[in-house]
């Protein structure tokens, strides 16, 4: 096994920047010079990333900046002792002693362990100490040696990854045929699980932490490490004897279902480091209080949970949250279908969309029965289906996905069935909405019914989807349906009434709601209008075909523009934007609009207003140049089917360049008045 650390991973009394962004970068070239890695840029960036999600810091002026990276050869440790110190996030201040842990995506378990125990070390203050006093670099590697080496402390860590405290730490076993009745009676049980993304360093500390706070009040705490070293399950007679139970994770708990029923606290890892006593302690008053929140009896009841964790969210985030779930997971059927659809367009030539041709070519001819030996007309056309049916799923995966969001797994099945029925009656997207929304809430509802033990697995795949799919889609039927497809009707007719003379205020109208919502309800009717017509469209009507491309130029104008202001002014835009805004380029070129969504959710006051304004531009030059897509998607991949190429290009970057220029000028003027409150705690789809 090869050394973990070397001196010329060691940094003493050095000054390595202000912030933890420059720190991580000198410690990440430091790997890459000894050869531990094969690029700077990749290692720091999985490494900064990881840092954003949440801070590294921990109490006692210590921080672990650590991740998986492809970048990373073999497992590595680079320390650094700053002078003067910098903030890693941690609540007691900034931090002298920063341990960069990388680690390969594959790292084997052994080394894992080891990185782990590393971790579990830093929270002992002779160990902090020494690496204070320590006086070369030489002496560094030897404490750390030292630390990997030596059996850990009582209180720190058993060999296998279940951690335990309090009487299970005493000379009598906890459970034990030999504990006396009043001992048993004054003892306190508590069980936990700790896992961060990583799961090297946090998910360790959090549990010996926790252990360490549980010993001092007398309290029998066992944890569980669900980390990147593996995880020894806690005995369920363990967990049956417990009074309650901590998630102190920042992913979700592997099987979970154990718990069911136990009194539950639920914090970030961090806080497992920062604040284990308070854990302990709500921990026990939960146990005391019959009303506290309780594991939910899976998946019937699992969205309790989330209901209880996101109490301090309004509706509209919500609302907001589910809707975003939705597109996210309708991306890949635009993106893939649409490509597919010109592709085939380029193949077989556009009239492959009319009428049944591409039925008939694919039910008459095979690949070694060609249609009149044209095998790229046959290809052209297996392209073009495949693409159509996949964006046939477009409102069934949006409703289903709003409704996962809401009920989770149980709401899939209704959500489907409802956007289904949505596209059966003509709703579009306004009804694959209503859909989703009505299938997750009742889905959620249904999942709240106290039901007898013996039903409870049958809730999560059965009872659920079939009667939230029976309500869902019976109210579409039977009331909403109808009403939704006639707004959307209306919609389509106004747009269409504004033809003709009022082709370049049509073209605006279009760009305005093509960026409104980048991606959203208002983005998706302007998007299904043109594509609706498209069919229409022909030789001595251009009509339909101008307002296609009007809505794709002016939907890749977003993911442009915020690509291009990251590169005008970096220093406006966090890591994780500067790193977005390289994808932004390819999902703007595609007309994947959503590709802007993570600027907006950062900024919406700032990146929507901007990207109207850009967008608005491109839709009144396309216009007002006649120019024309046969293509329903693609962007610029599909400028085979585009009518005045060139005048495409330059609307879209005419609206790139003022949507870019708008948006850094209002992030440099438009500054936000500086609050006191809490930034709340952002969550992961």
């Amino acid at each position: 096994m090869t050394q973990l650390i070397t001196t010329e991973l060691v940094e003493l009394d050095r000054n390595l920047g202000n912030d933890p962004e420059a720190v991580i970068r000198h410690l990440a070239s430091k790997v890459a010079a000894t050869g531990r890695a094969t690029e700077v840029e990749g290692l720091f960036a999985d490494a900064y990333a990881r840092e954003q999600k949440t801070a590294t810091g921990i109490p006692g002026g210590i921080a672990i900046p650590h991740c998986r990276s492809a970048a990373v050869v073999e497992p590595t440790l680079a320390m650094a002792r700053l002078s003067p110190k910098v903030d890693f996030g941690a609540k007691d201040g900034p931090a002298d002693l920063v341990f960069f842990i990388a680690a390969p995506d594959g790292a084997d378990q052994a080394h894992l362990k080891l990185l782990s125990k590393l971790a579990r070390s830093l929270i002992k203050k002779d160990f902090t100490a020494a690496l204070r006093n320590a006086s070369s670099e030489a002496e560094i590697v030897e404490l750390v040696d030292g630390a990997l080496a030596d059996k850990p402390a009582a209180h720190a860590a058993a060999p296998a990854e279940t951690v335990a405290a309090g009487a299970a730490a005493s000379s009598v076993p906890a459970g034990s045929a030999t504990a006396s009745a009043d001992s048993t009676a004054r003892t306190r049980r508590l069980v936990a699980v700790t896992a961060c993304p990583t799961g090297i360093a946090h998910t360790y500390m959090a549990a010996d932490s926790l252990v360490a706070a549980a010993q001092e009040m007398g309290v029998d705490l066992q944890v569980e490490t669900q980390g990147s070293s593996g995880a020894k399950p806690l005995d369920p007679a363990v967990i049956a004897a417990a009074d309650a139970v901590i998630f102190a994770v920042d992913v979700d708990v592997r099987g979970k279902e154990r718990f069911a029923g136990k009194p539950v606290i639920n914090a970030p890892v961090k806080r497992g480091i920062d604040e284990p006593a308070k854990m302990v302690q709500e921990a026990l008053a939960a146990a005391d209080n019959p009303n506290a929140r309780r594991v939910p009896h899976f998946g019937a009841e699992e969205q309790a949970e989330n209901e209880a964790t996101e109490k301090g969210e309004h509706i509209g985030q919500k609302l907001k949250k589910a809707l975003l779930t939705g597109v996210s997971y309708m991306i890949p059927f635009v993106a893939g279908g649409g490509l597919l659809i010109a592709l085939g367009f380029l193949l077989a030539g556009f009239d492959i969309a009319l009428g049944t041709k591409a039925n008939d070519i694919l039910a008459n001819n095979t690949l070694f029965n060609l249609p009149d030996g044209n095998l790229a007309l046959y290809l052209g056309t297996v392209f073009f289906k495949i693409g159509a049916l996949s964006m046939g799923f477009l409102v069934p995966a949006l409703a289903g996905y709003i409704a996962y969001a809401i009920a989770d797994r149980p709401g899939i099945a209704p959500g489907f069935v409802a956007g289904a029925v949505a596209g059966f009656m003509g709703a579009g997207f306004l009804g694959g909405i209503v859909g989703g929304l009505l299938a997750g809430y009742i889905a959620h509802l249904i999942g709240t019914w106290q039901v007898a033990r013996w039903l409870r697995g049958l809730m999560p795949v059965v009872i659920i989807p079939l009667l939230a799919s029976i309500v869902a889609s019976g109210l579409m039927f039977l009331f909403l349906g109808g009403p939704i497809a006639g707004i959307t009707l209306a919609l389509n007719s106004w747009l269409s009434g504004m033809t003709g003379a009022s082709a370049i205020v049509l073209g605006i109208i279009l760009g305005l709601m093509m960026c409104f919502d980048l991606g959203g309800p208002v983005n998706k009717v302007a998007y299904a209008f043109a594509v609706a017509g498209l069919g229409a469209g022909s030789a001595t009507n251009q009509a339909p075909w101008q307002i296609m491309a009007t809505v794709m130029a002016a939907g890749m104008v977003p993911p442009l523009a915020m690509a291009l202001a990251t590169v005008l002014d970096k220093k406006l835009f966090s890591l994780a934007e500067r790193e977005n805004g390289k994808a932004a380029w390819l999902l703007g070129a595609s007309f994947i609009s959503e590709g802007a969504i993570p600027f907006a959710a950062a900024d919406p006051l700032r990146v929507i207003p901007a990207s109207m304004l850009g967008g608005a531009l491109t839709g009144a030059l396309t216009m007002a140049f006649n120019v024309t897509s046969q293509a329903p998607h693609g962007g610029i991949f599909v400028f085979f089917a585009i009518g005045n190429v060139l005048m495409f290009i330059v609307s879209i970057i005419a609206g790139t360049v003022v949507s870019a220029l708008a948006v850094v000028a209002l992030k440099r003027w438009a500054v936000k008045k500086t609050v006191d409150t809490v930034e709340p705690v952002p969550v992961t789809v």
